[in-house]
């Protein structure tokens, strides 16, 4: 039976994520190996995180299929950012094989760690923007006012601005191909059209938690209009 879980740092301890209906045998499995076994659901992701950077595990197991996923990806480059948890170790399972070790960190000076890169965690393909230097269709500028942004209802921030696109950052979902309603509105007015998303990346912020980056390309706006809106706001890139 695995011990109960307490909010305070104590012995070392493992904690598995995995999909629910994988659960029961990889916690079988770890368990032959495990002391304390702290045992979540992928869809648990960011509870698992919290109990990550309290605990602070001697090994974190992620299910090979859930490794795999942007919010995997994202679970893990989120561990190795954390000094706190230099000394954990990240390993990929799955129930018809045995551990296999994520990359290691690398060490202080840049050179690799001691930890040999077994079986790493299939990365994301790179998401590509809009406006890929040497391919832009049009030049990108940061933002310097305030632009209220409005994505299906919802508010997104804006990375930057151009008269073909923009990269904005959102927590709700946004996956690429998906079409949404925005709206871009400053003192003098709003601007509402439709938007394609290009490409979205997951990602879990230290301070703000899970968002979704996106690159979404204007459909239905005249370029003129943002480009009004870039004169009253932009900054060169």
């Amino acid at each position: 039976m695995n011990a109960p879980y307490t909010d305070t740092v104590t012995q070392p301890c493992i904690v598995l994520i995995a999909a629910a209906d994988v659960l029961p045998a990889l916690k079988k499995q770890t368990g032959e190996t495990a002391g304390e076994l702290l045992a979540f659901a992928d869809t648990d992701a960011l509870r698992a995180l919290e109990v990550i950077t309290k605990r602070r595990p001697k090994t974190i197991a992620l299910e090979r299929l859930f490794a795999a996923t942007p919010r995997g990806a994202a679970l893990i480059s989120r561990i190795k950012a954390d000094p706190a948890l230099a000394s954990a170790e990240i390993r990929v399972i799955s129930t018809d094989s045995d551990y296999g070790r994520v990359a290691a960190r690398k060490n202080n000076d840049g050179s690799p760690g001691s930890a040999a890169a077994v079986a790493p965690a299939p990365a994301p393909a790179a998401a590509q923007p809009l406006d890929q230097r040497g391919t832009r269709r049009a030049q990108r500028f940061r933002i310097a006012g305030k632009i209220d942004v409005i994505v299906d209802g919802n508010p997104a921030a804006l990375v930057d601005l151009s008269t073909v696109g923009a990269q904005i950052v959102s927590g709700s979902i946004l996956k690429p191909n998906q079409r949404v309603r925005m709206s871009l509105g400053d003192e003098n007015g709003t601007i509402r059209f439709n938007a394609s998303v290009a490409w979205a990346s997951f990602e879990i912020a230290p301070k703000s938690g899970p968002r979704y980056r996106a690159g979404v390309e204007v459909v239905d706006v005249d370029g003129s209009t943002v480009g009004a809106l870039l004169k009253r706001h932009a900054e060169p890139r």
